[in-house]
């Protein structure tokens, strides 16, 4: 006797429909064991302790704890990698800066992702600013008595970043166009050590964010000298800005955005995306974040998506204008 086999579309549309409710529950009971936040930047610096500010409220919504794991490397793209090819369940989530997005796609011939494609937006975190400082003894205070001490340096003067076309980088390369003389890139894993290296003497110049530098800036071993984005920091609003400075083009959007694993199911992204706008709009996060130099801002993942189509091309503009290439 001859047994009839169903097709295998049928067979595989049935199974489907078998295993949606037991999927939907799963979805439902989201999240039955810890979650991980990748931060593709060093521990101990400014995204990471932002990261760790926000992962502590989301565990108390979450019900599960939210563990912080700092991925650092290739400006974003080792840690960004992870999460791109983690599997979708919502037990991986990465938090990083507009740089994976808007910089790398630019500044990279060949990246192991696709980050449009292959990280879902989740939610904006906050609006950031980053400073660029000196040592407390150097014979300027202001970008102008900057540009001229450049200009008669008798050498480029070498400045630090978190990475070849991070923000800090590409900002130091307008500051060659904007303001005259000659600079000299030095790519760092962090900024806390270019910091570091600006106090020792080993560096001129280095962009950091606010919370890296106050600490070294309280001890008296450097001084900023301007802040870049469109309005001051809320943790040091006695920074002057580059355009109060008189100095255009320094306030391009720096955000900190959360993304998941594509395909991920979109009533994770959902609740993820509703605990965290509700966590950073809770008073004790939002003040801790202000003191790190940050702008607590939550969204949807559709504005989230809204702003890395608008900045895209700007951030994508300015690499190639500069001519910063990584092959």
């Amino acid at each position: 006797m001859m047994v009839r086999r169903a097709p295998m579309r049928r067979r595989t549309v049935l199974a489907a429909l078998l295993s949606a409710p037991f999927l939907a529950r799963a979805e439902e009971t989201w999240p039955v064991r810890p979650v991980r936040i990748v931060v593709p930047f060093n521990p101990g610096g400014a995204i990471d302790a932002l990261v760790r500010v926000v992962g502590e409220a989301l565990t108390e919504r979450l019900g599960q704890q939210v563990l912080v794991d700092p991925k650092p490397g290739a400006n974003t793209i080792l840690g960004s990698d992870i999460v791109a090819k983690a599997p979708p369940d919502g037990y991986t989530f990465l938090i990083t800066t507009n740089s994976t997005h808007t910089n790398n796609p630019a500044l990279y011939t060949k990246l192991p992702f696709d980050p449009a494609k292959d990280l879902a937006p989740v939610s904006l975190v906050s609006l950031g600013s980053i400073l660029i400082a000196a040592k407390s003894d150097a014979p300027f205070g202001d970008l102008r008595s900057m540009a001229r001490w450049v200009k008669v340096l008798g050498r480029p003067a070498t400045y630090g970043s978190w990475g070849i076309g991070s923000s800090g980088h590409l900002y130091g390369l307008m500051l060659e166009k904007t303001l005259g003389g000659l600079y000299n890139h030095v790519p760092y894993r962090g900024d806390v050590q270019a910091l570091q290296d600006v106090a020792n003497g080993a560096l001129d110049l280095t962009w950091a964010s606010p919370v890296s530098a106050k600490t070294q800036i309280a001890s008296g071993r450097i001084k900023a000298i301007a802040a870049a984005g469109a309005k001051r920091s809320a943790a040091m609003p006695e920074l002057s800005t580059f355009a109060e400075q008189l100095v255009a083009g320094f306030d391009l959007s720096l955000f900190v955005g959360c993304y998941a694993p594509a395909g991920t199911p979109q009533m994770i992204i959902d609740r993820l995306q509703g605990d965290i706008t509700l966590a950073v709009a809770e008073p004790s996060v939002a003040d801790k974040l202000i003191q790190q130099g940050q702008t607590p801002v939550g969204s949807t993942a559709v504005e989230l998506a809204a702003v890395l189509k608008r900045e895209t091309p700007i951030w994508a503009d300015l690499i190639h204008q500069s001519g910063a290439k990584v092959e």
